[in-house]
């Protein structure tokens, strides 16, 4: 029997993952994000995460121009291309995957267009940070699925406690 079908049985559901946060070179600048913490490592041990990077999975290549998110909710690239329908179907894509893996939690980085949760870019890639979450973010809370950014790693580990205790 595989981990992941062993952490079904026992009711310890897979989690949706950035796979930049695994340090897949799969950002807007070709690198990852690789993100240390124990909660990722140990969801990689037991074989529960499912890394995708919405951007790539919507058709955008790695390396891309950076984009952020303008006051119509539009992604706009640094170049001024209007990527909007690619960041759309990537989130898309992303709930779709989570929820044919019955995942009910998602780990995200943390202020992007797409994965941001609770803070992303204000649109004038200025650097200047204002509330919202990402186009994949917004798209998996509004399918029941509940989003945390990495920079919130020890809430996210303790919701998930908490998941798999029910499901346990």
């Amino acid at each position: 029997m595989s981990a992941r079908h062993e952490n079904r049985a026992a009711g310890r559901r897979p989690v949706l993952i950035s796979a930049c946060l695994l340090g897949r070179p799969v950002r807007f600048d070709g690198r990852g994000a690789a993100r240390p913490h124990p909660l990722i490592d140990d969801l990689h041990a037991e074989g529960r995460l499912i890394p995708l990077c919405p951007e790539m999975a919507g058709g955008l290549p790695t390396p891309r121009p950076p984009a952020e998110l303008d006051s119509r909710r539009r992604v706009i690239d640094a170049t001024g291309a209007d990527v909007t329908a690619a960041f759309s179907a990537g989130a898309r894509i992303a709930v779709e995957t989570a929820l044919a893996h019955g995942v009910r939690l998602a780990l995200l980085k943390a202020r992007s267009p797409s994965c941001g949760v609770g803070r992303i870019h204000d649109g004038s890639f200025s650097g200047r940070l204002i509330q919202g979450d990402g186009l994949t973010a917004e798209a998996l809370a509004t399918a029941g699925i509940e989003v945390f950014a990495d920079d919130d790693l020890d809430n996210a580990a303790r919701r998930l406690a908490e998941i798999d205790r029910l499901n346990g």
